[in-house]
């Protein structure tokens, strides 16, 4: 199906059924994202997706999947996920200031070299595979002081 042929479909249903325009379609195709559009209550799923970017502001209720996802390079600052923030695989070296993590942080794989000050994970870390692995468990949790993780950090 057309892209434009998609679109007439959106807006015919936003506008007749009051349904939204789905996150990810305004995403991929840069349609104008509202306040309401970047909070997301739900999961969000965009594993192995093509996009560069995530918009700032982007507050996600549940599970955030970006793994394998070579085309994203950095996330928004203060991105917050209230579960699980899956990073496996991607090719980011830091993580932004601000993040707040509800459940676990996984970088397994991932290319990360640092984490930023004042992170917060309410669950486990999980950093097989990453140059994080040189750090102890203590210089981990110092290094993003006075950002805190509240579970296990799993090697």
């Amino acid at each position: 199906m057309k892209k434009e042929t998609i679109k007439n479909i959106f807006t015919f249903l936003e506008g007749n059924e009051g349904r939204k325009t789905p996150f990810v379609w305004k995403l991929i195709n840069d349609e104008p994202l509202t306040e309401d559009d970047l909070h997301i209550k739900g999961d969000l799923d965009l594993t192995g997706s093509e996009i560069e970017e995530l918009p700032e502001g982007l507050k996600v209720g549940g599970d955030l999947y970006l793994e394998y996802s070579s085309s994203i390079t950095s996330l928004p600052e203060g991105l917050e996920v209230g579960n699980h923030l899956d990073l496996r695989g991607i090719n980011m070296e830091s993580l932004p200031k601000g993040l707040k993590v509800g459940g676990i942080l996984d970088l397994d794989e991932s290319a990360m070299e640092s984490l930023p000050k004042g992170l917060e994970v309410y669950g486990d870390l999980c950093i097989a595979d990453t140059r994080l692995e040189e750090y102890t468990d203590e210089q981990l949790r110092k290094i993003i002081l006075p950002g805190f993780i509240k579970g296990k950090i799993i090697r």
